[in-house]
């Protein structure tokens, strides 16, 4: 739940989790062997798209909670 490094992952969802850590840290950096991993792992073109649009969407809406001040709910704690 806070590292999913620890997590028993899938090695696709594991690949995801990489690919939307890079893309949410150094969005400029990411290359075709990003990309290259995802197909590797199964990943269509379209899946890789969808992929991107909800991490960017996640954290797009992340930051605009946290530039408000919306406060977490309490069971997350």
């Amino acid at each position: 739940m806070h590292d999913y490094r620890n997590a028993d992952l899938s090695p696709r969802e594991r690949a995801l989790c990489d690919f939307a850590v890079k893309l949410t840290h150094l969005a400029a950096e990411i290359d075709d062997e990003d990309i290259g991993r995802l197909r590797a792992h199964g990943l269509t073109d379209v899946d890789v798209s969808d992929a991107i649009q909800v991490i960017s969407y996640f954290n797009y809406i992340t930051r605009v909670a946290d530039g408000v001040g919306i406060e977490d709910e309490p069971e997350w704690a």
